[in-house]
């Protein structure tokens, strides 16, 4: 069965409500898991990039703006009580190793390595050492910065799995690549599955299961209006449940590969074999 997350990310812009109508529409569509982003935003961004200029509903710098999207440990342990209520677990990708070490008090699950922080592997060594299931995203990086992550998970022990993803938000649809899931799955010997950003539902995540993903990952909202740069690839409750619907329809109509004669066959065996010259 496919292990569908939805990513909320920072799409709940700061609003623990806002969250919670997310992660509503995301049990309601049928998704496994939902996810959130934590990041010191003070120590992976320079100070020109934080000073400078961007007009949001929050200030008009990029800290104002970055800062707000932050949830603090009262809004996380309201997300923890909640996704409790709901069952369905959620879990975070942290960008930092403060982060990382901060977020262990709620035990979530999983982990999740972004693209951007693929190659952080100081980061990764402390994420590798918890031994949780891992997601590792592989946007904009070699075969080569993959096999480096790879080889600290497999050190340490830790289970994963690879999420091939293209890091463009929205992705087009001809940057996809999608033949690179079996390649990558032959190649590091693992499980491979696939993080996508297009603006379609489900064409690209269905073709990414007939590939071999048994994992699926998807920018989730309920309004893509919203503020956000992830927002214009985010699906919306609708777009979430014809995913799930036909991920799940898919796993039905594939099998199991194994030749046979269906009992529903029968009668159309007896009345068109009748005789055979």
């Amino acid at each position: 069965m496919v292990f569908i997350i939805g990513e909320i990310g920072t799409n709940h812009v700061g609003d623990v409500n806002i969250a919670k109508k997310i992660i509503d529409a995301a049990v309601q569509a049928g998704f496994d898991a939902v996810k959130f982003q934590k990041k010191n935003v003070e120590k992976i961004y320079t100070s020109d990039f934080l000073n400078s200029y961007l007009d949001s509903p929050w200030g008009t710098t990029q800290r104002e703006m970055r800062l707000n999207r932050e949830f603090s440990d009262k809004q996380f342990k309201e997300i923890d009580r909640y996704c409790k209520k709901k069952k369905i677990p959620w879990f975070v990708s942290c960008w930092d190793v403060g982060s990382q070490l901060h977020m262990r008090k709620f035990k979530t699950k999983y982990n999740k390595i972004s693209s951007a922080m693929l190659i952080h592997e100081k980061l990764l060594k402390i994420i590798a050492e918890e031994k949780k299931h891992t997601f590792i995203s592989t946007g904009m990086s070699t075969l080569k910065d993959v096999e480096k992550a790879v080889k600290i998970f497999r050190m340490s022990k830790c289970p994963f799995e690879l999420l091939h993803t293209n890091s463009s938000y929205p992705m087009k649809n001809n940057e996809a690549n999608l033949n690179l899931i079996p390649i990558l799955a032959k190649k590091f010997k693992c499980n491979v599955g696939y993080s996508g950003h297009e603006t379609g539902a489900s064409l690209i995540s269905v073709a990414a299961v007939m590939l071999g993903a048994v994992v699926i990952e998807r920018h989730i909202t309920i309004d893509r209006t919203m503020y956000g740069h992830d927002q214009a690839a985010s699906l919306e409750p609708e777009g979430m449940k014809r995913l799930v619907r036909d991920i799940r329809t898919l796993n039905e109509i594939m099998g199991d590969g194994k030749k046979r004669i269906w009992d529903s066959e029968l009668p159309n065996m007896k009345k068109l074999r009748q005789i055979l010259t």
